[in-house]
């Protein structure tokens, strides 16, 4: 906790308030790899894939949708329900972030790994236009109307700028779900690029902190007891019988 918490001091507010978000992995061997990334394999296809996912995507679902036309919303939904996009799933909240560490008790003999990024310090790298719609909304991150007045389609983000840069993306509060893991999104200029290379290029501020695997299961009674579950995390019958059956498997059973 002290590790979690350090330098979360902000002496212009007088409060301790982290600008980190967070990204927990039960293995610490795990990169920060998309699932658009591990679909296609070969990042030369990387980006052809993306557009055949998106096109797809949004010809079957658009009942669903409505008459949105915006790529933000629909990247966002279809990452929410398990598309494959360039898109990777942060929080705000350490104790999430540390439930999906120690979620799977079939890989407590692995150290996990729990990700410290100051989305405060990425955003410097952002193009002029999109460090301007964050100043002007007064915030730190994007909310998808604040991406859509500057940015209209994924190829105009690119051209953005001739570096790479990462932006992190609050998505609409589709359901409980997003709501209560405090959920946001980042996303990578290109689909092909890989954020943990970027930001140990880049950044200065961002963590690993390994998690031995010894304190997973002290870790994981404590989240318990705070209430940091899958009834919590995953409302509705899916995640209480998920919470249910983890806490009262006998310890080293699956």
């Amino acid at each position: 906790m002290d590790e979690i918490y350090r330098n979360s001091w902000d002496p212009e507010l007088g409060r301790h308030r982290s600008s980190m978000v967070f990204r927990g992995l039960p293995c610490a061997g795990l990169g920060l790899v998309t699932s658009l990334m591990r679909l296609a394999q070969q990042r030369p296809t990387v980006e052809r894939i993306e557009r055949h996912l998106i096109r797809n995507f949004q010809k079957y679902a658009a009942s669903e949708m409505g008459h949105t036309r915006s790529v933000w919303s629909w990247l966002a939904v279809a990452a929410h329900h398990g598309l494959p996009t360039r898109l990777l799933d942060w929080t705000f909240s350490p104790l999430v972030a540390l439930h999906f560490v120690t979620a799977d008790p079939r890989l407590y003999h692995h150290d996990g790994a729990l990700w410290c990024v100051n989305h405060k310090e990425t955003n410097g790298h952002l193009p002029e236009r999109l460090r301007e719609e964050l100043e002007s909304a007064g915030s730190a991150v994007f909310s998808v109307p604040m991406l859509e007045s500057a940015v209209e389609s994924l190829e105009t983000l690119r051209a953005m700028a001739a570096d790479d840069f990462v932006v992190f993306l609050e998505p609409p509060s589709l359901d409980a779900r997003i709501v209560n893991q405090f959920a946001l999104f980042s996303l990578m200029s290109g689909p092909e690029l890989e954020l943990d290379v970027w930001l140990s290029a880049k950044t200065t501020g961002t963590r690993k902190l390994i998690v031995p695997a010894g304190l997973k299961w002290e870790i994981r009674d404590k989240l318990d007891q705070a209430g940091i579950t899958e009834r919590m995390l995953f409302p509705g019958l899916d995640g209480l019988a998920a919470w249910l059956t983890r806490y009262y498997a006998p310890r080293g059973v699956a």
